[in-house]
């Protein structure tokens, strides 16, 4: 996700993205005032636009394509809740 920097750290392996989905849940659930909203939305836009990367560059391997498609899904979930509030 994000290094101590604020740089964005991209995202390689099946493990990568699952830690990765729990640490931008972290983050949009954090109560640390140093954490903006542009921040979030921009860690949000970073790993969809990482995980929809992963979903091409592995779409002849049907095994990674279900571990990414299952973690797509936990993060349409998240934003599910995030839009109810």
């Amino acid at each position: 996700m994000f290094d101590t920097s604020g740089k964005w750290i991209y995202l390689d392996t099946v493990e990568d993205f699952d830690n990765g989905l729990s640490d931008l849940i972290e983050l949009w659930s954090s109560a640390d005032t140093a954490i903006t909203q542009a921040l979030k939305e921009s860690a949000l836009a970073h790993f969809k636009e990482n995980l929809e990367g992963a979903l091409l560059n592995w779409a002849d391997n049907k095994a990674k394509t279900r571990k990414y498609t299952a973690i797509a899904n936990e993060l349409a979930e998240f934003e599910e809740a995030l839009k109810a509030g």
